[in-house]
């Protein structure tokens, strides 16, 4: 596999954008294990706790609360400052509030992208830029089959459809500013993505952890829906190589698909949700049908071109994935420190340990 280079990252200069953000905290966590010289810029977290908060991430950068949506405090936030590379994690993500407020979910997805891009223009020490979107840029006809990178893309819900439009948005600004000034463009498409120190509103982990420490049972709205679940180690590590490459080889694919371990079957919420609940001792999940939804049933993507151009693969399949997960959950309820559970499993996943 290929392996993630600490001196590739020594000292450079890195923008991460949603560093406030469970992904974003791990990244600027593992990217500070690197040496490198990190700068983040997000709204503030929105949950409480938050694994910023807990693992102490504002100490570890140069933590910025700038919103996106705002072009001004963009521009200049980033006026004065020397960038080699940026990873624009930043988003509106969560499926069910784009639902509730659609207005806001594409200013900050596609907009606050498109406000990111344009002050980037003025940076003359670009290596490489890599956008996050999601493995829901897909139009979805829920036939099972996993999407690869040339599949269309599409969205039947606000918050699917605000990451398609991204992907759009970023392809014109590479062709017409990035390609031409000799700087690689790109968007990484990730699968849901479980991990220790998530907190955040309306997601499954999440909610596990939250009612067995509540000691209810979790209630879930589809259970029977499926999910390319991925460990955050895995899918940061993915994000990390795929900007390795592009600022080291230009032919390198300029859109790509990062998911769980090859060969491990789909697993479906309830599945999920009974490893979860059996980890931690918690009682059994509860069905309550949604009325009203715009999740697909089931979704699964393709990694096999990461694989291809980039020697790179997840090394975790979903039941490792969740007891990695609940494992980080079941130490920091028993005292253990935030930020040293993520430097353990971080060097564990890089076989330092």
């Amino acid at each position: 596999m290929a392996a993630l280079d600490p001196g590739f990252w020594r000292g450079k200069r890195v923008l991460l954008t949603g560093h406030t953000g469970f992904k974003g905290s791990w990244a600027a966590i593992w990217l500070r294990e690197f040496g490198a010289e990190v700068t983040g810029l997000a709204l503030a977290p929105d949950q409480s706790p938050s694994l910023f908060e807990l693992a102490g991430v504002e100490s570890l950068t140069q933590s910025l609360i700038v919103d996106l949506r705002d072009p001004g405090a963009v521009e200049a936030a980033l006026a004065g400052r020397d960038l080699d590379l940026v990873l624009h994690m930043a988003a509106q993500p969560i499926v069910r509030t784009a639902i509730a407020d659609p207005v806001a979910t594409f200013a900050s997805n596609v907009m606050g992208t498109v406000h990111l891009l344009q002050a980037l223009r003025a940076q003359r020490d670009l290596k490489a830029v890599l956008a996050i979107t999601s493995d829901k840029v897909y139009a979805n006809a829920e036939t099972g089959r996993a999407f690869a990178e040339g599949d269309a893309l599409g969205g039947k819900d606000p918050y699917s459809a605000s990451k398609a439009a991204s992907e759009i948005a970023v392809q014109s600004f590479a062709k017409s500013y990035f390609d031409p000034a000799g700087v690689p463009l790109a968007t990484a498409r990730g699968g849901n993505v479980i991990g220790g120190g998530d907190f955040s509103p309306d997601r499954i982990v999440a909610d596990i952890v939250r009612a067995a420490r509540a000691q209810r049972p979790v209630v879930l709205r589809h259970p029977e829906a499926t999910r390319p679940w991925q460990h955050v180690l895995d899918c940061v590590a993915g994000y990390l190589v795929y900007l390795q490459a592009l600022a080291s080889d230009p032919t390198t694919p300029r859109a790509m698909n990062f998911g769980p371990k090859p060969g491990g079957r789909a697993v479906s919420v309830g599945e999920l949700a009974s490893l979860g609940v059996e980890a931690l001792g918690a009682q059994p999940w509860r069905h309550e049908p949604d009325p009203v939804s715009l999740e697909a049933r089931s979704l699964a993507i393709d990694a096999s071109l990461a694989r291809r151009a980039l020697g790179f693969e997840s090394r975790h399949d979903a039941p490792e994935a969740v007891a990695l997960t609940m494992d980080w959950y079941r130490r920091n309820a028993d005292g253990g420190d935030a930020l040293a559970l993520c430097r353990t499993q971080i060097a564990d996943y890089e076989g330092r340990a």
